[in-house]
């Protein structure tokens, strides 16, 4: 029988979607520095979801509970986010997006899911995923909305190299668990750079990355978003930086940037595929950071669009709400 199918009281088989659809309870709460809290989320569900050594960048999506703390009801099947806009809004939850940090799966299939949170805890700053991260203990529960494990069909992951010859990846600390898990599931002979930047030097955490990768965290320690990550990216690639590249015009109301070798959000031609042993970028965070690297890497370097990955994961000063 097929991993995609099971069978149900009659015998029959029932085709499963490309997702899992489940709870998820709190195994471990470890606090890995000021602003990251590890969280380790195990449960019948999570042990039908992911795939080891394939996670890369996954995204997966976290429902958290309501202010009355009963989860919502979510059968399964790949309309599930249709289903879940018509719980009313007060029963539905919180729902929002995260990098997979880690999936271990011992010998009897047992599952264990690590989702790095950032807590974002400034006044003003803090939304339901942090508020929830901030105080969670073991045994809490939240729903997980993540690919079901033999399916890599079910999208969300986003790093795809291809036959690149080198690796440059960049990104702040909500791309960080993403840029961690990518060089941990790497093959042995990658080369490349990567670049995180993150809020403090007690954020720096351990990266077992590749021989031929070189990672330099660079702490903000009070700077802006983007004024570490940006000119260090662009002494790297050769390029000049100025103050204003930091003044990208962004409208709040417009999508972040999303472009990928194979799509673009902004509805540009992302053009031929590269030719192999180029270099591939991979650069996600901020939006109007990410925006700015664009605009260097594709129009002042004629970087080609189909060999970078530009993910604009959360916008400054606006509420994310998935």
């Amino acid at each position: 029988m097929s991993v995609d199918s099971k069978t149900d009281d009659s015998n029959t088989v029932v085709e499963e979607g490309a997702y899992v659809i489940g709870r998820a309870r709190v195994g471990l709460v470890e606090p890995v520095s000021p602003n990251f809290v590890r969280i380790t989320f195990v449960g019948d569900d999570v042990d039908r979801l992911g795939n080891p050594g394939q996670t890369f960048d996954q995204r997966i999506k976290v429902i958290f509970p309501p202010s009355s703390g009963v989860l919502p009801e979510l059968a399964g099947g790949d309309d599930w986010y249709q289903r879940w806009l018509e719980i009313p809004e007060d029963r539905r939850g919180a729902i929002r997006t995260y990098s997979v940090r880690d999936l271990r799966v011992a010998d009897d299939g047992t599952t264990e899911l690590v989702v790095d949170f950032v807590l974002h805890m400034a006044p003003g700053a803090t939304g339901p995923a942090s508020s929830w991260a901030s105080r969670a203990s073991a045994d809490d529960e939240v729903m997980l909305v993540a690919p079901r494990r033999g399916r890599l069909d079910g999208g969300g992951l986003e790093y795809r190299p291809g036959d690149s010859g080198s690796v440059l990846l960049a990104g702040d600390e909500t791309a960080a668990p993403a840029i961690a898990r990518i060089l941990e599931d790497a093959p042995a002979d990658l080369r490349g750079t990567a670049f995180i930047e993150v809020p403090t030097g007690a954020d720096v955490l351990p990266c077992a990355a590749p021989a031929g990768v070189s990672v330099h965290w660079l702490a903000r320690d009070g700077a802006d978003h983007g004024e570490r990550l940006r000119p260090a990216v662009l002494d790297h690639l050769g390029a000049a930086d100025s103050a204003d590249d930091a003044d990208v015009d962004e409208n709040p109301d417009d999508p972040m940037v999303w472009e990928t070798p194979v799509f673009s959000n902004l509805g540009e031609d992302v053009g031929p595929e590269p030719a192999p042993g180029e270099r591939y970028y991979w650069i996600a965070g901020e939006s109007k950071v990410v925006t700015g690297l664009r605009r260097h890497l594709v129009k002042e370097l004629g970087i080609a669009r189909s060999q970078v990955a530009f993910m604009g994961y959360w916008r400054h000063g606006v509420a994310m709400k998935g």
